[in-house]
C-alpha cells in the first residue's frame, strides 16, 4: 500500500492550490480526480487581480498560449431594463477558460496526479485514511465540488441540496468569419440580473470564445428562465438566432446557505466542497483559492498532529474571512424585489460602487499575502 503525506480529492482551483502550497512546504501529495484534464467546467470564467496575485500567476507567460482577456468594463441591467455601462482605465478582471486554467494550475502544483480515477472507497483505520484500498494517508482534503465524495462520506452534504445554486453555461469557439454576428465587446462582459434578484445571466466574449450562461438560487422553472434569457439575447442581436446552443449544468452552494462542517480528525473541506461561494455574486474561484491557502497554513502549523482540535483553527480562519455560514436572510415579497431591482439596476452609482466594486469585484477586501497564506515567514 502506498503512503503519502496528504491526499487531495478534486483537481479544480481549490485542490491544485492546496497541493501547490503543500508541495512547496515539502509534503508528498497525491491529487485525485475522476476527470482527465483538460476538461470542460461550467463557469463564466473570469478572475480578479486578487486571484492573479494569490496564485503568483505570471500574466505574460500564461497568456502566450491561453486565453487571458483583460476586462475594463461591464454592461449591467435587470432582465427587463436598459443597461448601465461602467468603464475603468485599467483591467479589473481577466477572462479565462476553465478548460485551460484548471489544467495549468493542476500541473503547476507538481503533485502526484491520479486522474481518471473516481474515489469510491474511503475508510478510516486508526489515525489514517485508506483511499480506494491502495493509498494510506493521515490527511485527507476534500476539494471535489458540491458533490465531493469526501463530503459525502463524512455526511456533510446534509439537507443543503435544497438550497443550491443551479447554473447552465455554453462556451464555444467563434469562427473569425462570423465574429461580427456577436454584438459583444470582449473588454466588457454583460450581466443581466433577474427581477426577483435570485440570479443573473451573462454574455461574455473572451478572445475567440463566447460564454453564455445563467445561474439562479431558485431551481423552480429554471428551464423557462434559461429559454427567456437566450431569447432576449437573440432578440437584441447579441448572439445569432439560427445557432444551436448546447448548455451544460452544475450546482453549488453559497456560504450564506451552507451548514457543512469544515474539518474533522485528519480531514478538511475546501472550495465548493465546503460551500464557500460568495452569496452576492456566486463566485467560487477566489473563495476556493483562499480556503486552500488557509488549509495549507493550518496543516503546516499543526506539525503533523491532524486531530480535530489541531485543525479547528481552519474553521476560525474561514469564519473570519467569509463571515457567518448558513445565515441566509429572508427575501422580500416578490413585487417589492422586482420594483427595487429594476430601480437600482438603472442607477449608475449603485451599479458602479455597490454591485460591481463591493459585491462582484470585492475591491474593498484586503488581499492575503503570500507569506501569510502558506505560513512561511520572510
Amino acid at each position: 500500500m502506498d503512503a503519502r503525506d496528504a491526499v487531495i480529492v478534486g483537481g479544480g482551483p481549490a485542490g491544485s492550490t492546496a497541493a501547490w502550497r503543500l508541495k512547496k512546504a515539502g509534503f508528498q501529495v497525491v491529487l485525485m480526480d475522476r476527470a482527465v484534464f483538460p476538461r470542460d467546467k461550467v463557469c463564466a470564467g473570469w478572475i480578479t487581480p486578487a486571484v492573479v496575485e494569490l496564485l503568483a500567476l505570471d500574466r505574460e507567460a500564461y497568456r502566450q498560449q491561453r486565453v487571458f482577456q483583460a476586462i475594463t468594463g461591464f454592461q449591467v441591467s435587470s432582465m427587463s431594463g436598459s443597461p448601465v455601462e461602467i468603464q475603468y482605465p485599467y483591467a479589473v478582471s481577466y477572462g479565462i477558460r476553465r478548460y485551460e486554467f484548471d489544467e495549468y494550475l493542476l500541473h503547476r502544483s507538481n503533485a502526484e496526479l491520479c486522474l481518471g480515477e473516481s474515489v469510491h472507497d474511503i475508510r478510516r483505520e486508526g489515525s489514517d485514511w485508506i483511499i480506494n484500498g491502495r493509498i494510506k494517508t493521515p490527511l485527507l482534503i476534500g476539494a471535489g465540488g458540491h458533490h465531493c465524495p469526501v463530503a459525502r462520506y463524512l455526511g456533510k452534504e446534509r439537507d443543503d441540496h435544497k438550497e443550491v445554486v443551479i447554473a447552465q453555461e455554453a462556451e464555444f469557439f467563434i469562427d473569425p468569419e462570423k465574429d461580427g454576428d456577436y454584438a459583444i465587446h470582449s473588454e466588457s462582459p454583460e450581466l443581466y440580473f433577474s427581477d426577483d434578484l435570485k440570479g443573473y445571466g451573462w454574455c461574455f466574449k473572451k478572445g475567440a470564445y463566447l460564454n453564455v450562461g445563467l445561474g439562479r438560487e431558485d431551481r423552480s422553472n429554471f428551464s423557462r428562465h434559461m429559454e427567456n434569457f437566450l431569447l432576449q439575447l437573440k432578440q437584441t442581436k447579441k448572439i445569432p438566432q439560427d445557432k444551436e446552443y448546447v448548455f451544460k449544468g452544475h450546482s453549488y452552494i453559497l456560504n450564506s446557505h451552507s451548514h457543512r462542517d469544515l474539518s474533522g480528525d485528519g480531514v478538511l473541506l475546501i472550495g465548493d466542497s465546503a460551500g464557500l461561494a460568495y452569496a452576492e455574486s456566486g463566485e467560487g474561484i477566489r473563495p476556493a483559492i483562499e480556503s486552500a491557502l488557509f488549509a495549507a497554513e493550518t496543516i503546516i502549523e499543526s506539525n503533523g498532529d491532524y486531530n480535530q482540535a489541531s485543525l479547528a483553527s481552519y474553521d476560525s480562519k474561514i469564519l473570519h474571512r467569509f463571515g457567518e455560514r448558513g445565515q441566509a436572510t429572508e427575501q422580500f415579497p416578490g413585487w417589492i424585489t422586482a420594483i427595487t431591482s429594476r430601480y437600482l439596476m438603472s442607477k449608475r452609482w449603485f451599479v458602479d460602487k455597490i454591485l460591481l466594486d463591493r459585491l462582484f469585484l470585492r475591491r474593498n477586501q484586503s488581499l492575503l499575502s503570500f507569506e501569510e497564506s502558506i505560513g512561511f515567514k520572510s
